[in-house]
């Protein structure tokens, strides 16, 4: 095939501010996880596929599977789908009071 550009599990994106390492990133519909930190003006590597160590709403519980979104507002992910993005899977249950739990990123 000539035609492919890539695989997809990532993109290239100039980043519109600083970008910490492994931070969640909001990209239109996408929602990824910054390969390295980046400057404002850096081209700035977005991953889209894996399983991420990722901040989570606190004083929620997941289930292994549940489906994730990503709140924009808030900067967690979150099984709240109104108003937010979806972006993957639960890869683990993770209590209510866990600040942090692993996502599946899906596109």
């Amino acid at each position: 095939m000539n035609n492919q550009i890539s695989k997809g599990k990532s993109i290239e994106i100039t980043a519109g501010g600083n970008i910490a390492s492994g931070a969640p990133v909001k990209v239109g519909v996408l929602v990824g996880i910054a390969a390295n930190k980046y400057v404002s003006g850096d081209t700035a590597v977005i991953w889209l596929e894996g399983t991420f160590l990722v901040p989570k709403t606190a004083a929620q519980a997941w289930t292994a599977g549940a489906l994730l979104y990503w709140d924009n507002t808030a900067g967690s992910f979150t099984t709240t789908a109104s108003g937010n993005t979806l972006s993957g899977y639960a890869n683990a249950d993770a209590a209510s009071a866990d600040t942090t739990g692993t996502v599946i990123l899906r596109q």
